[in-house]
């Protein structure tokens, strides 16, 4: 009782601040997308309060599109997050479709160790139970992408590594009824990009829509692809206080599989493939109604309801490359392929409330929200494709041996407090919790007498609270030093309760990844001719799950899927912008410029306890990978350029490092036989990229990726898209037009 007492207390505390406050003048910015809508940086640390949401004390970078040097028409994200320290990027997949981003030792897996969403609410196939993104938005159709790390999973939920959000194009800058904006790419191994988009604005609204096409034959054998994305948005101004707005997108990608290879074939030809039949089929559906109220100019609630509706076929031979895909001697022809699909279906709401008071003589600011989601994935494995080379869905026999379905469903609600101490202090704590369940049911697949294994019932439904700390400290030359500490989660995956009955047992105390992230950086501007943002970062990351060999009384064996041990993750984020002219000539006007960068990450990803358990000739073997390092975490990452213009023409080389890193958890070396496991070398990777703009209407880019044809990967698989190591793409070039009329 006193509890509600109180906060009933509190909140009229803020209802009367929030009166005293209405007729102060704020710097904060209304909408995200206008901020650097103006500025050629590429970008921005994000201000303390955007919107409804809360930034301050936070590792936070903002991404302007527009302004990226680089070659955005096929989503290379080493050139697009180069100023983002620390971001470890798969690059596996040349045609920019299947993103895989990462940060501080997590696995860049289809991103799925950050949160992943597009204009605020989430597109992964689940957030809960299955995070791989396997839809991505066209970056030509991206104004800016939002990244936080750290203390965001306060605000966002389920992730460790953070929060990357696509912010795509509204029409929010355009301020005439109408307006056509045409790009149009052409680049090596056929590469053909059309972007076209239509917006416009009236007294009452505004509206954008766009047209995405890409294809190209792929830079290796057998990695032909095309992506159509189409995306229409309307906003309603209904009041000068209420904006409504409704939003669609449809995506079909279609991409061949070249597989992976040895490491003796990649030394030969990294080009090579060993399989012409693998395809890869997405269709993608977003759908959201947006709403936008302003109670008065310091408290504001932004409504956002979506739907989620994905399907992933793939086709393929997948099995090890020592077995080659050829024609069958006796049927003449190709064997059967395996043929696979997943159906997504997704729903959600998140309201997110921001309330501006006064305290003392500072402004405050309170932000809270309510979420909630529903998951549904329909999963069929394993069943006989056709015999062809072309993509093709179709179910021999009518029959899938693995049926199973996915369900999660989540609650959560989530508070921050913006305290303004004097004008130099902030201190910013937050709670969030959430209540998750998941369940799992069907099929999965048939024993030796062709009796179906029926999963075990597995159902896990818990709640827990996460709490963080943040401080920030405006120093009086302008730099901002900030820190925070926030726990974080990973959820109990659906592979983690699908586990065949008759060899595999799921520990009925598995719980969810626990852990936390600490930051502790400075910020800033000195004399307007440097830009940095430094870091000390720790992750604690807790009860990782895995498998291990465990024996019944009657002496058989089994594989228990549990809790097995942790990791830490520690290191420095770093990026310095150095305008080099603007130094040597302060006071001059030149139509010159020398800008150079360096972003850096040194990461110490390292497993604790960290227990297997395996079946050996006579007994069980234990050991502990404790001090391991945790696989595809390298030790350093570097990206620097330097930026040459004159007037609107710029040219920018960027050069990328990654060191190299561990492909296992055994941190094995010696790559095997079949490529899957093994060390992932360094490499060193340049790029060069010149751009013209005339007039804010026309702009002319081209550049080279991959100047020196570097032979490397990044990425071991054990399966699909693999198995085996897949390479990176050599040198290829790019040119664009764009225009605004």
């Amino acid at each position: 009782m006193k509890r509600i007492v109180l906060f009933l207390f509190c909140c009229k505390v803020v209802s009367a601040n929030a009166q005293k406050v209405d007729s102060v003048n704020t710097n904060y910015l209304p909408e995200v997308t206008v901020i650097g809508l103006h500025s050629t940086k590429d970008w921005h640390t994000m201000p303390d309060v955007v919107g409804t949401s809360i930034y301050a004390g936070k590792k936070s970078t903002l991404i302007v599109l527009d302004n990226i040097q680089g070659n955005v028409a096929t989503n290379t994200m080493r050139q697009v997050m180069a100023k983002v320290p620390g971001i470890h990027v798969w690059e596996s997949d040349g045609s920019g479709i299947q993103i895989g981003v990462s940060a501080r030792g997590l696995s860049p897996n289809r991103s799925w160790e950050f949160n992943v969403r597009q204009n605020g609410y989430d597109i992964a196939a689940d957030p809960f139970g299955y995070p791989e993104a396997y839809y991505n938005p066209p970056l030509q159709a991206v104004q800016r992408i939002e990244v936080v790390r750290g203390q965001g999973a306060l605000q966002y939920g389920a992730q460790f590594g953070g929060m990357v959000n696509y912010l795509v194009k509204n029409g929010s800058d355009i301020n005439k009824p109408f307006q056509l904006e045409v790009n149009q790419t052409l680049g090596s191994n056929q590469l053909v990009n059309t972007y076209t988009a239509i917006g416009g604005e009236t007294d009452k609204v505004h509206y954008y829509a766009f047209y995405d096409h890409r294809s190209a034959d792929g830079w290796r054998q057998n990695s032909a692809y095309f992506t159509n994305a189409a995306f229409s948005t309307v906003t309603y101004k209904a009041s000068k206080r209420l904006s409504i707005s409704a939003e669609a997108l449809l995506s079909h990608i279609r991409s061949q599989q070249p597989g992976g290879l040895t490491d003796a074939q990649f030394a030969v030809n990294s080009q090579l493939s060993n399989r012409s039949r693998n395809w890869m089929d997405i269709t993608w559906k977003t759908f959201a109604l947006i709403g936008n109220y302003e109670f008065s100019k310091n408290a504001k609630l932004n409504v956002k309801t979506f739907a989620i509706l994905g399907k992933r076929t793939s086709i393929g031979f997948l099995k090890s490359l020592d077995i080659k895909d050829s024609v069958n001697a006796t049927t003449l022809t190709y064997n059967n392929r395996v043929l696979d699909i997943d159906v997504y279906e997704n729903y959600g709401t998140e309201a997110r409330f921001l309330q501006q008071y006064t305290l003392g003589k500072q402004i405050s600011s309170f932000s809270a929200g309510v979420r909630y989601f529903s998951g549904t994935t329909f999963r069929y494995r394993d069943g006989v494709g056709t015999k062809g080379w072309d993509y093709n869905s179709t179910l021999i026999n009518n029959h899938w041996p693995r049926d199973i379905q996915y369900h999660s469903t989540n609650y959560a609600v989530f508070a921050e407090n913006l305290f303004k101490i004097g004008q130099q202090w902030s201190i910013i704590p937050g709670m969030r919790y959430e209540y998750v369940h998941a369940q799992v049911k069907g099929r999965n697949g048939y024993d030796a007498n062709n009796q179906p294994i029926l999963l075990q019932n597995q159902q896990r439904g818990r709640g827990f609270a996460l709490l963080g700390l943040g401080i920030q400290y405006q120093t009086k030359n302008g730099a901002t030093v900030y820190a925070n500490i926030t726990q974080a989660y990973r959820p109990i995956q659906f592979s983690d309760l699908s586990a065949p009955p008759s060899t595999d047992e799921i520990d009925p105390n598995l719980t969810d990844a626990k852990g936390y992230n600490v930051d502790l950086g400075i910020k800033g501007k000195w004399h307007s001719v440097l830009t940095y943002d430094v870091s000390l970062y720790f992750l604690q990351y807790n009860n990782r799950i895995g498998t291990i060999t465990q024996q019944r009384s009657n002496g058989s064996y089994y594989n228990l899927r549990t809790n097995v041990g942790n990791s830490q993750s520690k290191g420095i984020e770093a990026l310095v912008e150095w305008n080099l002219l603007k130094t040597v000539l302060p006071n001059a006007t030149s139509p010159f410029s020398i800008s150079i960068f360096a972003s850096y990450a040194h990461n110490l990803a390292k497993y604790g306890n960290f227990t297997v358990i395996t079946k050996g000739t006579t007994k069980l073997d234990t050991t502990n990978l404790k001090n391991k390092s945790v696989e595809n975490a390298p030790q350093h990452i570097l990206r620097s350029g330097i930026t040459l213009g004159y007037k609107k023409v710029l040219l920018t080389t960027q050069v990328n490092y990654v060191s190299a890193c561990f492909a296992d958890a055994n941190n094995t070396i010696t790559p095997s036989a079949n490529g899957q496991i093994g060390q992932i070398p360094a490499y060193t990777v340049a790029d060069l990229t010149l751009s013209y703009q005339y007039q804010s209407k026309y702009q002319l880019k081209g550049g080279i990726n991959n100047l020196t044809n570097k032979a490397y990967f990044t990425r071991r698989a054990g399966g699909y898209p693999g198995p085996g190591l897949l390479p990176s793409d050599g040198r290829t070039v790019f040119v664009s037009i764009g225009i605004k009329i």
